[in-house]
């Protein structure tokens, strides 16, 4: 069974396969040619984190594809009860033909898949966003930076760092991660990128210096401060993210032609400036809009390797 977990599970091939299935997919779409690729199937929402971006993409895009979602808070669940993870995704797998989890710990959404029958999709957890990469690298190349670019992340080592990572290290192309310290990307991963860097020829790159890692950049891009759960925190992470806004200062410092990326929610005057986000709005809501059509390639792409395994 394959399923949607992280983008380090894919070869550079798979993921340029579910890439350009997007791509034709969102043109049909454009052209309101609705075709019913994933006819009558249901796809089950569990949500444990709450979501604008997600719910409405994947609602949206199966829907579009010709089935229908369910949407599935955990509030509603026996999993927010007590209920095994094992026993849920047993359950539920043998209902609905495939299955989207946003929660917090990766491991929970590890376990889902081993028991589940049917392809279970990553919709964000605090290790990784895949689906959030597939469709920032569809934006990438729709703005003509696809091909071997420079890319700059600016701002915590989080799951979205990690993910830009992967997609560096899978991809090939120079990657520069700038941190706080102590707000660094987690070493497994780490360590895991750099060994399929190794094969793919990607740069990784890693410093606390944020102009170092926006100097020549084609991509800019960065994410909140403060994700969920670390509200308690907030305070302290202002205090130790000083210098690291995404302003016009510093992106004076990235190609005349970069642009910058951004997957929201994003908080004006913390990670980036009002001047900056609204100068790149056209790039940033693109990329919004792109979590559905990636989100599409990836449901069909999955139901397509169901098929060759049956």
């Amino acid at each position: 069974m394959k399923h949607f977990l992280t983008l380090s599970d894919f070869s550079k091939e798979e993921l340029l396969e579910i890439i350009n299935l997007s791509i034709k997919i969102k043109k049909q779409t454009k052209q309101k040619e609705f075709v019913p690729y994933l006819q009558k199937q249901t796809l089950g929402m569990i949500f444990e984190k709450s979501s604008t971006r997600t719910r409405v993409s994947f609602e949206v895009g199966i829907y579009q594809l010709g089935g229908i979602g369910l949407f599935l808070s955990s509030n509603d669940l026996q999993i927010g009860r007590g209920e095994p993870i094992k026993d849920t995704a047993r359950v539920i797998s043998r209902m609905v033909d495939m299955v989207m989890i946003r929660t917090f710990e990766h491991e929970k959404l590890e376990e889902f898949a081993k028991y589940s029958q049917v392809p279970v999709i990553n919709g964000l957890t605090d290790s990784f966003h895949p689906v959030q990469l597939m469709a920032d690298y569809l934006t990438m190349i729709e703005f003509g930076k696809g091909d071997n670019p420079v890319c700059a992340y600016v701002g915590d080592g989080n799951n979205m760092a990690h993910s830009w990572l992967n997609l560096a290290a899978i991809m090939g192309f120079e990657l520069r991660v700038a941190t706080p310290k102590g707000y660094e990307c987690e070493k497994e991963v780490v360590a895991k990128a750099k060994e399929l860097a190794s094969t793919s020829g990607a740069k990784l790159i890693f410093t606390n210096d944020p102009k170092e890692a926006v100097r020549g950049a084609d991509v800019v891009t960065t994410d909140t401060w403060v994700s969920m759960g670390q509200e308690e925190e907030k305070e302290k992470r202002i205090k130790d993210f000083k210098g690291y806004e995404v302003n016009k200062e510093l992106m004076s410092l990235a190609k005349k032609d970069a642009i910058f990326l951004h997957c929201l929610p994003a908080y004006r005057g913390y990670e980036v400036s009002e001047e900056v986000f609204e100068e790149h709005s056209q790039e940033i809501f693109s990329e919004a809009e792109n979590r559905l059509h990636a989100q599409k390639g990836i449901m069909v792409w999955l139901d397509s390797q169901r098929d060759k395994n049956e």
